[in-house]
């Protein structure tokens, strides 16, 4: 049993033949929540309640999925589903649990008019209660995920969901990832781009900052409908106003796998989690978070499979 799973429980749902999903981190006893939101078309819910300054003391649950703005409806059914269980704020008449999300596009892959809803995000969370295993790639919020797409979804990759967790000692840092990025993967441990953007007829890969710069007079969307989206937890005990920052600066594992990373065209939103577990410096868990998202990244992308012409890295 991994670390994360003493506080906190991940659940997925997944849809092979629309090829979508989600994926949902809970926290029955709620605990301390952040948000950073660094690219240029997101879509989210509920992030405001995250600011430092606002009443918001804790989070139940997060729900990542697929099906771009459609797809947030798969809230609700997390929403129902805590309120069932009694997982919440408790308000004397019933419980309110705090759901926060984001959602990715992955509408041109399978089918775009099948998004996660409501009955989506309560089978993800049963699935959670359930214990069920996490899977890498092609599930949940990675089902749809593609990278590179900036040259067209017919020379682009496959992307996924990754999962990865950091120690030191008593601290650790777990990661949760959906990869669904304009940009390209890369990996610093081979030095070299693994998923990204093609061109017909060519064996190298990874053309995605080559083409923006080539089109730099376009002003025009060069290929919109991506985002990396992705959940940190940790035992780490701060304030809302720390967990706000750590998620600022968990970005920087994206920043260091993805190229262009925070697009105008990517909705890159992190949210952090913290079980108040253990005292610690703020800035080694800052490290372990961002190696942590790096290398969810680099999981989510490897392990995913071919879909149509989404060609997975497992496949070049």
């Amino acid at each position: 049993m991994e670390e994360y799973q003493e506080f906190f429980r991940i659940g997925q749902y997944t849809d092979t033949e629309a090829m979508t999903g989600c994926t949902v981190i809970l926290c029955e006893d709620g605990v301390t929540g952040g948000v950073s939101v660094r690219g240029g078309s997101p879509n989210t819910r509920d992030t405001d309640a995250l600011k430092s300054e606002n009443n918001r003391k804790f989070v139940h649950g997060v729900t990542l999925s697929g099906g771009s703005a459609f797809g947030l409806a798969a809230n609700a059914g997390v929403v129902d589903f805590l309120e069932k269980h009694k997982i919440g704020r408790d308000m004397g008449i019933t419980y309110i649990p705090n759901v926060v999300g984001a959602s990715l596009f992955d509408l041109r892959i399978g089918r775009f008019d099948v998004r996660p809803d409501f009955q989506a995000g309560y089978k993800a969370c049963e699935q959670a209660f359930n214990n069920q295993t996490f899977q890498l790639g092609n599930y949940g919020a990675g089902t749809g995920c593609s990278v590179g797409t900036i040259n067209g979804e017919r020379n682009a990759m496959k992307g996924g969901i990754g999962l990865h967790t950091m120690h030191h000692e008593k601290l650790w840092v777990t990661a949760v990832v959906a990869v669904n990025a304009v940009g390209d993967v890369y990996d610093e441990a081979l030095g070299k781009i693994i998923a990204g953007a093609r061109k017909p007829g060519e064996q190298k890969i990874g053309f995605s900052e080559a083409l923006f710069l080539e089109h730099y007079q376009n002003e025009q969307a060069l290929f919109d409908g991506n985002t990396v989206i992705g959940c940190i937890m940790t035992n780490a005990t701060f304030s809302k106003a720390k967990m706000n920052k750590l998620a600022d600066l968990s970005h920087n594992g994206i920043a260091r796998a993805i190229r262009p990373a925070h697009t105008t065209y990517d909705g890159d939103t992190l949210f952090v989690l913290g079980a108040n577990q253990i005292e610690t410096s703020f800035e080694a868990v800052s490290i372990l978070a961002v190696e942590a998202v790096r290398q969810a990244i680099l999981k989510g992308t490897k392990a995913a499979k071919t879909y149509g012409d989404y060609l997975a890295y497992r496949d070049i």
